[in-house]
């Protein structure tokens, strides 16, 4: 049946009216999008100006947008940081305060952001919920980029110098009021130039006399004023009282979720300590004294060093506050050190850097490049990436490795006598010793008053006995506490155990706590991360139903504590039944206790949002391993009949 010309004519007019409608609903956002663009070519433009060098990247048809508008953010994040400079990079606190910015180099505060562990279980997390978790994690790690509104998810490659320094000086510096314990890092940082004022432990008496003496100390400029010539430097110094205290600490020490779970409590460990409430001492006493982890007073030093002239004498506190935590990613990117890394968006500069970040990348460590026994076995057609085509560059890249392996060897050491202080292993205790079996224990103990051992991040701190026994041969006929092919103990968690290609280790002693979750229908489940599984298709950060302070914990998740309270110990039990021993004679048990830094099965539950620098599970699960330490070893022999 054919349409009348009438009812043709009206489908017309209704198609053009559609079309009218649709142009005016995108006509707005084609023009906002335009506009956006013109607007982040101005960006870039004012980026170029003020740093006189942007990232040149090449662009080609097949970048996706996403990459784009991640582009985008990187160039206006260093636009405004080179333009304004807000919160002034540490290397620049460091002209005046070497040794402060030494050993804060090398300090976990300066590696908080970079660790490629951490950056990847915060983006899991946020997966996990959906979003919903926001700049939880991340704002305690790296104050300055939450405070400059960078995005959660970005390459440290990509970060300014101020924000991928983590806990860096104007992290504590240009704090001026108390914020409290618990709040995840949300708290105010006072921003301006290198001029602006800092907050310390005493007020500004040294720095008076600094400005007040430039025949001494050389011409000082305390304002941004560019007609005014002379060093740069803050122009008033304030006493903050609370920088000196274990409240200022548990800002970031003590972390609560915002479900109300109780993520990390270290302060509150400490504040019910015999530390605190005999001692009367703080954090500080232990962390940055003169011997780490023990309170045995503090050295002194001057507070900086003015135009190669020392400032009178003062306490010093020990600015590396080392923990358990250490580095596994790049030596070229970490210690921090302004004579290796180069930024890219910098003007050029006789002092700058060798490399950018992403070169030092390509530079083969291991293989040696830049040692006299590489060099003089180089080929002519031995392909090199640039920078590192020149042998010179080569060189000068292993004289700064030198350096900087010296003061990882400098941490370690710290590192060492820091667990030390915490933990003790006592002597090994043979219970029986027949032919039908050899029964034994031996004692850990928490020697420090301050907090429980492992405290902190304790859910994912591994602590624990490595227990071996060999018989008059040499055979070994026993053994708890060794690790699985990924490098992992033999626990629950392990996935060569949970999926039963190996034996859980029955006898094995950790002090590594657990997160506890509910399952759906009634009962818990122990799970690597502190995310309950989830029937909603789109899982989100639940708010509590009722307050949680009633019940002492959040409802769907928990912590079940395993390590040792202060004064305290704990036994460790071991049993080599008749089938393992090969007979009478002497066996020798020798006991070990290692710390090490995280599990890894944590590595692989956040494997899948990917890692940092482009490191792959296994670069960081052997980084992690490599990093396991010793503590203590005990070696004992006894005789079977």
């Amino acid at each position: 049946m054919e349409s009348s010309p009438r009812r043709s004519q009206n489908s017309v007019w209704r198609f053009l009216a559609f079309m009218v409608v649709v142009m005016i609903i995108l006509l707005p956002n084609i023009y906002f999008q335009y506009a956006q663009a013109e607007n982040k070519n101005q960006i870039r433009q004012a980026s170029s100006q003020t740093a006189s060098a942007t990232v040149s990247s090449t662009r080609t048809s097949t970048t996706t947008k996403l990459e784009q508008l991640m582009q985008s953010a990187v160039d206006q994040a260093h636009a405004e940081c080179y333009e304004d400079d807000p919160f002034p990079s540490a290397s620049k606190c460091g002209k005046c305060h070497p040794q402060h910015y030494r050993e804060w180099s090398v300090s976990p505060h300066a590696y908080a952001q970079l660790s490629p562990v951490f950056n990847a279980m915060s983006n899991k997390l946020i997966k996990l919920n959906n979003g919903t978790l926001g700049d939880f994690c991340i704002r305690c790690h790296t104050p300055v980029g939450m405070a400059l509104s960078e995005p959660i998810n970005m390459s440290n490659l990509d970060r300014p110098p101020s924000s991928r320094e983590g806990v860096t000086c104007v992290t504590c510096h240009r704090i001026n009021q108390a914020w409290g314990k618990g709040i995840a890092g949300r708290q105010a940082l006072v921003s301006g130039d290198i001029n602006q004022a800092v907050f310390g432990p005493s007020g500004g008496e040294i720095l008076a006399e600094v400005l007040a003496n430039p025949d001494k100390y050389g011409v000082l400029k305390t304002s941004k004023d560019p007609s005014i010539r002379g060093r740069a430097i803050h122009a008033e110094a304030y006493e903050f009282f609370q920088l000196t205290t274990p409240g200022f600490c548990g800002s970031c020490h003590d972390v609560f979720a915002p479900n109300g779970f109780r993520l990390e409590d270290a302060f509150s460990e400490f504040k019910h300590s015999p530390s605190a409430k005999q001692c009367k001492e703080n954090c500080q006493d232990c962390h940055m004294g003169a011997v780490p982890g023990i309170p045995s007073g503090y050295t002194f030093s001057p507070a900086a060093i003015v135009g190669n002239v020392p400032t009178p004498v003062r306490k010093h506190t020990n600015h590396m506050m080392i923990g358990p935590d250490y580095p596994i990613i790049h030596r070229g990117l970490f210690p921090h050190n302004p004579q290796a890394i180069k930024e890219e968006n910098s003007q050029p500069s006789p002092d700058q850097g060798l490399a950018t970040m992403r070169e030092w990348l390509y530079f083969d460590d291991a293989a040696g490049w830049g040692t006299p026994e590489f060099e003089k076995h180089v080929m002519k057609e031995t392909y090199f990436p640039p920078p590192w085509d020149n042998q010179v560059t080569r060189i000068k890249a292993r004289l700064i490795l030198n350096d900087q392996y010296e003061l990882l060897g400098e941490a370690a050491t710290q590192r060492l006598q820091l667990l030390r202080a915490g933990y003790h292993l006592g002597e090994i205790q043979v219970e029986k010793a027949k032919w039908y079996g050899l029964d034994f224990s031996v004692p850990v103990s928490n020697i420090t008053l301050g907090h429980g051992v492992p405290t902190g991040f304790d859910a994912e701190r591994v602590v624990f006995l490595r227990t071996m026994v060999w018989d008059q041969n040499g055979q070994l006929v026993f053994q708890s506490g060794d690790l699985d092919p990924n490098g992992d103990i033999r626990d629950s968690h392990s996935l060569y155990v949970h999926n039963g290609k190996i034996p859980i280790d029955r006898q094995l002693f950790t002090l590594q706590s657990r997160f506890i979750t509910r399952n759906i229908r009634g009962g818990e489940r122990e799970q690597v991360l502190n995310v309950p599984y989830s029937l909603d298709p789109l899982p989100y950060f639940r708010p509590a139903t009722r307050p949680f302070t009633v019940l002492g914990r959040p409802i769907g998740a928990r912590k079940q504590k395993q390590n040792i309270p202060p004064r305290s110990n704990r036994l460790a039990n071991y049993h080599v039944s008749r089938k393992q021993l090969t007979g009478p004679g002497n066996y020798t048990i020798r006991v070990q206790l290692i710390a090490g830094m995280v599990p890894v099965n944590l590595v692989h539950e956040i494997s899948d949002v990917g890692f940092d620098y482009g490191m792959s599970a296994r670069d960081v699960a052997d980084g992690v391993v490599d990093g396991h330490m010793v503590l203590y070893e005990k070696v004992d022999t006894v005789c079977i009949p």
